[in-house]
């Protein structure tokens, strides 16, 4: 699958073209998270995706930590017929280092 920058997520989160799913354990989401972002742990991503994002057409950007479960994920969603889905390149990790803006 494609990866996206955490410039060009920020970007589209700004204009509202992209859908964004946190896949990390809720313990990492309850300290924090991008603002928007909905939040899907990647145990029951397959499971849960469809309810949440029922258009396999919408256009889906995947975040975890550092970037590796999300890449995961994505393989996995597309798989499922998700045919636009995308991983943050860099994690929240890379988000915060930049310091763009968390929910806290």
């Amino acid at each position: 699958g494609e990866n996206l920058t955490v410039d060009d997520v920020k970007a589209g989160l700004a204009d509202g073209s992209i859908l964004l799913v946190d896949v990390r354990e809720d313990h990492e989401w309850v300290v924090s998270h991008i603002p928007k972002a909905i939040h899907i742990g990647r145990g029951i991503l397959e499971r849960d995706i469809a309810a949440n994002i029922s258009d396999k057409n919408s256009e889906i950007i995947l975040y975890c930590g550092g970037g590796f479960r999300s890449a995961l994920s994505a393989y996995n969603l597309q798989k499922m017929g998700y045919s636009n889905v995308a991983s943050m390149d860099g994690g929240i990790r890379e988000w915060k280092e930049l310091g763009f803006p968390l929910n806290k």
